[in-house]
């Protein structure tokens, strides 16, 4: 099975460029031909690309280094040398590609099958046939290849969704993502059930659809880093809407919904910005009257299906979606 991982630091090793050679052509009536050496072939490229296949870097941590092809050496006869074979590191869509010696952030893979050359391999070396001159018609000079680029980068993924479920611990989110979707996240009534995030594929009318991804509960201090909660807020940044989940049989709403905000805005003030829907989750249970004075949006029961309609509608209305009809 595989595992979720959304962070990992490897080195790639671009190829070296092969070397060009010294060569003179000789024939039959040609004892003394001109020079004739190829030049070396380019080192192959480490390219990132972009799989809307995968969901996990875990494919990633299997060689600690990725390397590239050497470019092949040139011949005689102009002959250039081989080219060395690339090699192409596939990601998840979502990936942040930084360099880890200065932090620097070099490419964010946002679209399927999109490809972003991480390490360039070394230009092949000149044979002597390029350093023919009318003075000097017998070159006995040639140049190396050059060292391909070498890289210590950090992978970083941000899942790409377009919705948020938001919580504390047990809230619910497994329960109602597993609801709307397809998706089958680790559902238990225990908190911290969810280890990892799980995104879902909700349908709206015939042809529409959004993204739906669920994030681990925050506990408190989450957003200070405490916890799993500040590794994977970051899954949650892109999105357009956040579905803040409080749930029926909390002590007390204000307080369940004051600590979360608080927790999204101590990981980031824009994210703590995003337009959210305020729903009370587990509406089938009992709930005291005197403590759901939070102004509600919705009240949904992923038991009984109460409200899911209405969840759904309200976050394609938000989305910009428009429910189509079939003629």
């Amino acid at each position: 099975m595989l595992r979720f991982i959304d962070e990992v630091e490897i080195s790639v090793c671009a190829g070296r460029g092969g070397d060009g050679v010294i060569s003179f052509h000789r024939a039959k009536y040609l004892p003394k031909g001109g020079p004739d050496g190829g030049d070396g072939g380019r080192g192959g490229d480490v390219i990132i690309g972009a799989s809307s296949q995968l969901w996990t870097l875990e494919d990633t941590t299997l060689r600690g280094v990725y390397r590239a092809e050497n470019g092949r050496s040139g011949q005689g006869g102009k002959r250039s040398g081989r080219a060395g074979k690339d090699v192409v590191l596939r990601v998840p869509v979502g990936t942040l590609v930084w360099d880890a010696d200065n932090d620097q952030l070099l490419a964010d893979i946002t679209e399927d099958k999109q490809e972003f050359k991480v390490a360039i391999g070394g230009k092949g070396g000149r044979g002597n046939s390029r350093f023919a001159t009318p003075r000097n018609r017998t070159p006995r000079k040639c140049t190396p290849g050059k060292p391909g680029e070498e890289k210590r980068i950090r992978l970083e993924l941000k899942l790409l969704a377009d919705v948020g479920l938001v919580g504390r611990p047990n809230a619910g989110k497994s329960t109602l993502l597993a609801a709307l979707t397809r998706a089958r996240p680790n559902i238990a009534d225990y908190p911290f059930s969810t280890q990892s995030p799980a995104l879902g594929i909700v349908t709206y009318g015939v042809y529409q659809r959004f993204v739906m991804a669920d994030i681990p509960g925050l506990a408190e201090g989450a957003g200070e880093g405490r916890g799993l909660g500040h590794r994977f807020l970051r899954h949650i940044e892109r999105t357009k809407l956040l579905v803040i989940l409080i749930e029926a049989p909390d002590k007390d709403h204000h307080q369940a919904y004051n600590q979360l905000m608080d927790e999204l805005d101590g990981y980031s003030e824009e994210l703590s910005r995003l337009p959210r829907i305020l729903v009370m989750s587990k509406s089938d249970l009992p709930c005291d009257d005197n403590k759901t004075d939070l102004s509600f949006d919705l009240e949904v029961s992923s038991v009984t299906g109460d409200g899911l309609d209405d969840l759904v509608e309200m976050v394609a209305e938000r989305l910009g979606l428009k429910q189509e009809t079939v003629n």
